[in-house]
Protein backbone atom coordinates (compact mmCIF):
# COMPACT_ATOMS: atom_id res chain seq x y z
CA UNK A 1 0.00 0.00 0.00
CA UNK A 2 1.59 3.24 -1.18
CA UNK A 3 1.82 6.22 1.13
CA UNK A 4 0.23 9.38 -0.30
CA UNK A 5 2.82 11.79 -1.72
CA UNK A 6 1.70 14.48 0.73
CA UNK A 7 1.77 12.22 3.80
CA UNK A 8 3.11 13.89 6.95
CA UNK A 9 4.65 11.95 9.80
CA UNK A 10 3.97 13.13 13.33
CA UNK A 11 4.82 11.72 16.73
CA UNK A 12 1.25 10.40 16.94
CA UNK A 13 1.11 8.38 13.74
CA UNK A 14 4.69 7.14 14.10
CA UNK A 15 3.97 6.05 17.67
CA UNK A 16 0.83 4.29 16.47
CA UNK A 17 2.91 2.39 13.91
CA UNK A 18 5.50 1.36 16.50
CA UNK A 19 2.74 0.27 18.89
CA UNK A 20 0.70 -1.55 16.25
CA UNK A 21 1.38 -1.46 12.48
CA UNK A 22 -2.17 -2.66 11.76
CA UNK A 23 -3.56 0.33 13.67
CA UNK A 24 -1.44 2.64 11.51
CA UNK A 25 -2.78 1.00 8.34
CA UNK A 26 -6.42 1.18 9.42
CA UNK A 27 -6.27 4.75 10.73
CA UNK A 28 -3.93 6.58 8.37
CA UNK A 29 -3.90 4.61 5.11
CA UNK A 30 -7.37 3.07 4.90
CA UNK A 31 -9.04 5.89 6.92
CA UNK A 32 -11.28 3.22 8.37
CA UNK A 33 -14.08 4.50 10.58
CA UNK A 34 -15.13 2.08 13.29
CA UNK A 35 -17.78 2.93 15.88
CA UNK A 36 -16.31 1.13 18.88
CA UNK A 37 -15.41 3.13 21.98
CA UNK A 38 -11.72 3.80 22.49
CA UNK A 39 -11.97 3.68 26.29
CA UNK A 40 -14.45 4.05 29.14
CA UNK A 41 -16.11 5.71 31.03
CA UNK A 42 -16.81 7.88 28.00
CA UNK A 43 -18.11 11.00 29.75
CA UNK A 44 -15.20 11.04 32.21
CA UNK A 45 -12.69 10.70 29.40
CA UNK A 46 -14.33 13.43 27.34
CA UNK A 47 -14.33 15.73 30.38
CA UNK A 48 -10.65 15.03 31.05
CA UNK A 49 -9.68 15.73 27.43
CA UNK A 50 -11.73 18.92 27.40
CA UNK A 51 -10.06 20.21 30.56
CA UNK A 52 -6.67 19.27 29.15
CA UNK A 53 -7.39 21.41 26.10
CA UNK A 54 -8.57 24.26 28.32
CA UNK A 55 -5.35 24.09 30.33
CA UNK A 56 -3.26 24.37 27.17
CA UNK A 57 -5.34 27.38 26.13
CA UNK A 58 -4.81 29.09 29.49
CA UNK A 59 -1.05 28.58 29.35
CA UNK A 60 -0.99 29.83 25.77
CA UNK A 61 -2.85 33.00 26.76
CA UNK A 62 -0.62 33.51 29.79
CA UNK A 63 2.50 33.23 27.63
CA UNK A 64 1.06 35.88 25.33
CA UNK A 65 0.76 38.28 28.29
CA UNK A 66 -2.89 38.09 29.34
CA UNK A 67 -3.11 38.93 33.09
CA UNK A 68 -3.19 36.03 35.52
CA UNK A 69 -6.30 37.33 37.30
CA UNK A 70 -8.29 37.34 34.09
CA UNK A 71 -7.23 33.79 33.25
CA UNK A 72 -7.80 32.45 36.76
CA UNK A 73 -11.45 33.43 36.52
CA UNK A 74 -11.76 31.05 33.57
CA UNK A 75 -10.53 28.03 35.55
CA UNK A 76 -13.89 26.95 36.97
CA UNK A 77 -13.49 23.16 36.95
CA UNK A 78 -11.83 21.60 40.03
CA UNK A 79 -9.16 19.74 38.02
CA UNK A 80 -8.43 22.79 35.91
CA UNK A 81 -8.16 25.00 39.02
CA UNK A 82 -5.64 22.59 40.56
CA UNK A 83 -3.56 22.35 37.38
CA UNK A 84 -3.61 26.12 36.94
CA UNK A 85 -2.47 26.76 40.52
CA UNK A 86 0.26 24.15 40.15
CA UNK A 87 1.35 25.83 36.95
CA UNK A 88 1.48 29.31 38.48
CA UNK A 89 3.49 28.07 41.47
CA UNK A 90 5.77 25.50 39.88
CA UNK A 91 6.02 25.85 36.09
CA UNK A 92 9.64 26.32 34.95
CA UNK A 93 9.09 29.78 33.47
CA UNK A 94 11.66 31.63 35.56
CA UNK A 95 14.43 29.44 34.18
CA UNK A 96 13.35 29.74 30.55
CA UNK A 97 14.72 32.17 27.96
CA UNK A 98 12.46 35.16 27.43
CA UNK A 99 11.99 34.61 23.69
CA UNK A 100 9.04 32.21 23.69
CA UNK A 101 6.83 30.67 21.03
CA UNK A 102 3.69 28.99 22.45
CA UNK A 103 1.56 26.52 20.47
CA UNK A 104 4.02 26.58 17.59
CA UNK A 105 4.06 24.26 14.58
CA UNK A 106 7.22 23.34 12.66
CA UNK A 107 7.63 21.11 9.63
CA UNK A 108 10.57 19.81 7.62
CA UNK A 109 10.97 17.56 4.57
CA UNK A 110 12.35 14.11 5.39
CA UNK A 111 12.65 11.01 3.21
CA UNK A 112 10.40 12.45 0.48
CA UNK A 113 7.68 13.15 3.05
CA UNK A 114 7.27 15.62 5.90
CA UNK A 115 7.87 15.55 9.61
CA UNK A 116 5.56 17.81 11.59
CA UNK A 117 5.31 18.77 15.25
CA UNK A 118 2.99 20.99 17.28
CA UNK A 119 4.96 22.32 20.27
CA UNK A 120 3.32 23.49 23.47
CA UNK A 121 6.18 25.93 23.98
CA UNK A 122 9.59 26.68 22.48
CA UNK A 123 11.88 29.04 24.42
CA UNK A 124 14.98 30.35 22.63
CA UNK A 125 18.10 32.12 23.83
CA UNK A 126 19.60 32.88 20.39
CA UNK A 127 22.87 31.09 19.84
CA UNK A 128 22.77 29.56 23.34
CA UNK A 129 19.74 27.45 24.27
CA UNK A 130 16.59 26.06 22.69
CA UNK A 131 14.15 24.56 25.19
CA UNK A 132 11.04 22.57 24.35
CA UNK A 133 8.35 22.40 27.04
CA UNK A 134 5.48 19.93 26.83
CA UNK A 135 2.56 20.17 29.27
CA UNK A 136 1.16 16.79 30.37
CA UNK A 137 -2.33 16.68 31.88
CA UNK A 138 -2.56 12.91 32.22
CA UNK A 139 -3.70 11.64 35.60
CA UNK A 140 -0.49 9.69 36.10
CA UNK A 141 3.18 10.54 35.70
CA UNK A 142 4.78 8.69 32.83
CA UNK A 143 8.07 7.11 33.82
CA UNK A 144 11.29 8.59 32.52
CA UNK A 145 12.05 5.27 30.82
CA UNK A 146 8.79 5.41 28.85
CA UNK A 147 9.23 9.08 27.97
CA UNK A 148 12.72 8.40 26.66
CA UNK A 149 11.38 5.68 24.39
CA UNK A 150 8.47 7.74 23.03
CA UNK A 151 8.64 9.07 19.48
CA UNK A 152 7.86 12.56 20.76
CA UNK A 153 11.16 12.68 22.65
CA UNK A 154 13.05 11.72 19.49
CA UNK A 155 11.07 13.71 16.94
CA UNK A 156 10.59 17.10 18.60
CA UNK A 157 14.28 17.99 19.08
CA UNK A 158 15.11 16.75 15.57
CA UNK A 159 12.44 18.88 13.89
CA UNK A 160 13.42 21.94 15.93
CA UNK A 161 17.04 21.56 14.80
CA UNK A 162 16.00 21.08 11.17
CA UNK A 163 13.32 23.76 10.94
CA UNK A 164 13.84 26.23 13.78
CA UNK A 165 16.84 28.19 12.55
CA UNK A 166 14.88 31.38 11.93
CA UNK A 167 13.65 31.30 15.55
CA UNK A 168 17.32 31.39 16.56
CA UNK A 169 18.29 34.64 14.85
CA UNK A 170 18.85 32.75 11.56
CA UNK A 171 21.59 30.73 13.25
CA UNK A 172 21.63 26.92 13.23
CA UNK A 173 20.37 25.21 16.36
CA UNK A 174 22.97 22.71 17.52
CA UNK A 175 21.83 19.43 19.09
CA UNK A 176 23.71 20.11 22.33
CA UNK A 177 21.79 23.39 22.73
CA UNK A 178 18.42 21.60 22.88
CA UNK A 179 16.56 20.51 26.01
CA UNK A 180 13.12 18.97 26.26
CA UNK A 181 11.09 19.33 29.45
CA UNK A 182 7.95 17.36 30.27
CA UNK A 183 5.93 19.13 32.97
CA UNK A 184 3.06 17.27 34.66
CA UNK A 185 0.06 19.21 35.94
CA UNK A 186 -0.56 16.83 38.86
CA UNK A 187 3.14 16.36 39.64
CA UNK A 188 4.34 19.95 39.35
CA UNK A 189 7.66 19.51 41.16
CA UNK A 190 8.63 16.37 39.22
CA UNK A 191 9.43 17.49 35.65
CA UNK A 192 11.49 15.26 33.40
CA UNK A 193 14.27 16.96 31.41
CA UNK A 194 16.15 15.44 28.49
CA UNK A 195 19.38 17.01 27.24
CA UNK A 196 19.93 16.38 23.54
CA UNK A 197 23.25 15.64 21.83
CA UNK A 198 24.87 15.24 18.43
CA UNK A 199 25.03 11.47 18.93
CA UNK A 200 21.32 11.29 19.72
CA UNK A 201 20.48 13.47 16.73
CA UNK A 202 22.37 11.14 14.39
CA UNK A 203 20.83 8.08 16.03
CA UNK A 204 17.32 9.55 15.71
CA UNK A 205 17.84 10.46 12.04
CA UNK A 206 18.98 6.91 11.30
CA UNK A 207 16.09 5.42 13.27
CA UNK A 208 13.47 7.57 11.52
CA UNK A 209 14.99 6.82 8.12
CA UNK A 210 14.68 3.08 8.74
CA UNK A 211 11.21 3.39 10.27
CA UNK A 212 9.77 5.41 7.38
CA UNK A 213 11.46 3.17 4.83
CA UNK A 214 9.89 0.16 6.54
CA UNK A 215 6.45 1.77 6.47
CA UNK A 216 6.59 2.79 2.82
CA UNK A 217 7.83 -0.67 1.75
CA UNK A 218 4.91 -2.45 3.41
CA UNK A 219 2.21 -3.78 1.13
CA UNK A 220 -1.42 -4.31 2.07
CA UNK A 221 -1.67 -7.25 4.45
CA UNK A 222 1.89 -6.79 5.75
CA UNK A 223 0.97 -4.45 8.59
CA UNK A 224 1.05 -6.83 11.54
CA UNK A 225 -1.09 -6.76 14.68
CA UNK A 226 0.55 -5.83 17.97
CA UNK A 227 1.65 -8.74 20.13
CA UNK A 228 0.85 -6.70 23.26
CA UNK A 229 -2.89 -7.33 23.39
CA UNK A 230 -3.37 -5.06 26.44
CA UNK A 231 -3.07 -2.15 24.00
CA UNK A 232 -6.14 -3.42 22.17
CA UNK A 233 -8.30 -2.53 25.19
CA UNK A 234 -7.74 1.14 24.28
CA UNK A 235 -8.12 0.81 20.50
CA UNK A 236 -11.46 1.42 18.80
CA UNK A 237 -10.59 -1.20 16.15
CA UNK A 238 -10.39 -4.05 18.69
CA UNK A 239 -13.60 -5.75 17.51
CA UNK A 240 -12.65 -5.35 13.85
CA UNK A 241 -9.39 -7.16 14.65
CA UNK A 242 -11.12 -9.82 16.78
CA UNK A 243 -9.29 -8.58 19.87
CA UNK A 244 -12.38 -8.31 22.08
CA UNK A 245 -15.24 -5.86 22.35
CA UNK A 246 -14.88 -4.34 25.84
CA UNK A 247 -13.13 -0.99 26.11
CA UNK A 248 -10.53 -0.49 28.82
CA UNK A 249 -10.68 2.09 31.61
CA UNK A 250 -8.79 5.18 30.41
CA UNK A 251 -7.34 5.72 33.89
CA UNK A 252 -5.58 2.35 33.65
CA UNK A 253 -3.93 3.13 30.34
CA UNK A 254 -0.12 3.04 30.51
CA UNK A 255 0.41 5.81 27.98
CA UNK A 256 -0.64 9.44 28.30
CA UNK A 257 -4.28 10.32 27.79
CA UNK A 258 -3.99 13.62 25.96
CA UNK A 259 -5.86 15.39 23.16
CA UNK A 260 -4.53 14.25 19.78
CA UNK A 261 -3.58 17.72 18.56
CA UNK A 262 -1.38 16.93 15.60
CA UNK A 263 -3.76 14.57 13.88
CA UNK A 264 -6.52 17.17 14.00
CA UNK A 265 -4.45 19.95 12.49
CA UNK A 266 -5.57 21.54 9.26
CA UNK A 267 -2.11 22.37 7.98
CA UNK A 268 -1.28 25.28 5.70
CA UNK A 269 2.44 24.88 5.11
CA UNK A 270 2.76 28.49 4.00
CA UNK A 271 1.89 29.54 7.55
CA UNK A 272 4.32 27.39 9.54
CA UNK A 273 8.08 27.28 9.92
CA UNK A 274 10.15 24.86 7.91
CA UNK A 275 13.63 24.35 6.58
CA UNK A 276 14.21 25.43 3.01
CA UNK A 277 14.06 22.77 0.33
Amino acid sequence: MTLPANFQFSQNNLQDYVDCPRLFELRYLMHCRWPALQSEPVLELEHHLEQGSRFHQLVHQHTLGIPVEQLTNQAEDADLQRWWENYLQNAPFNALPEQRFPEYTLSTPFENYRLIAKYDLIAIEPGQRAIIVDWKTSGHKTSRFRLKARLQTRLYPLILIEAGEYLNGSNPILPEQVEMIYWFTDFPDEPETFIYSQAENQSDRTYLHRLIEEIQNHKEGQFLYTTMEKRCLFCNYRSLCNRGSRAGDWQEKDEDTEPDVENSLDIDFDQIGEIEL
